[in-house]
């Protein structure tokens, strides 16, 4: 099974609100110093359920990134985690490119790879939560999307049964590969790299790609961000204190009851 997992460096979820930075152009969030982007965490949930797909039916995995020189960092932790190979479009053409621009050129991307069963992605970014790239990307593949998918169930006859969430509940849909899967956090927890796979991944060779290289012409995206705004909201907590986890609860059932919220 040849499993495609796309994935992007972000900056950290966790970054201190009055931490957070904006380039120059004020145009996205830049990680301040000494904290490190790192792998989107819809995607590490993506990768982990490919590996898994790997372990059980064989196959191979590649991950598949656009972004700068920068991911190379995540991608080498794809691999470390156990990812196959690795692949980065780094041409600087794409850094304002819209998800439909960003779509056209994975789906690229994905065919000079070649063969491929399944593509699996998070089912959106935490830096924009736009969750319309994997759409472009499967559109362009004229593969059929499934998302957001909390579970795998089975593959058989060529099809992958899955958990499609919805506000009720979920949905069980049965897909016919090659498709493409939308992952959600429930789905798994992801690993961490072992010794072994840092080591491999110090010396993983990962190609960049241009746009040449994939056979595409420039293109100017239909959709521009022209300014990035951040607006600070202050919050408070208040510990609910107690003997133990029973009393705790009591003392924040009361709590939410003087406030009307039950």
């Amino acid at each position: 099974m040849n499993i495609v997992v796309t994935v992007k460096q972000v900056p950290d979820p966790n970054i201190p609100p009055a931490d957070i930075q904006l380039d120059p152009g004020a145009r996205r969030i830049v990680s301040p110093f000494g904290v490190a982007p790192g792998m989107n965490g819809y995607d590490a949930n993506a990768l982990e359920e490919a590996l898994r797909l790997r372990e059980k039916h064989g196959g191979r995995v590649t991950a598949l990134a656009l972004g700068d020189d920068d991911s190379r960092a995540t991608l080498k932790r794809a691999i470390a985690m156990g990812a196959d190979a690795a692949v980065l479009l780094n041409d600087p053409q794409w850094s304002n490119a819209d998800s439909a621009g960003i779509g056209e050129a994975l789906a690229a991307a994905v065919r000079k790879i070649g063969a491929f069963d399944l593509v699996l992605c998070g089912r959106q970014a935490s830096d924009t939560d736009g969750g319309q790239v994997l759409y472009w990307l499967a559109a362009g593949l004229d593969i059929p999307a499934v998302s957001p998918v909390s579970t795998i169930e089975e593959l058989a006859d060529g099809a992958l049964g899955v958990h499609r969430l919805s506000e009720e509940g979920y949905h069980r849909v049965r897909v016919q590969l090659p498709a493409l899967i939308g992952i959600s956090s429930e789905i798994n927890e992801p690993r961490r790299p072992s010794m072994r796979g840092i080591t491999t991944s110090g010396r993983a060779h990962i190609p960049g790609w241009k746009a040449g290289d994939l056979g595409l012409l420039p293109r100017a995206p239909k959709v521009e961000l022209r300014r990035l705004r951040v607006q600070l909201r202050a919050s408070r907590a208040e510990l609910i204190g107690g003997d133990c986890g029973a009393a705790q609860g009591v003392a924040l059932a009361d709590k939410l009851r003087e406030r009307g919220l039950i």
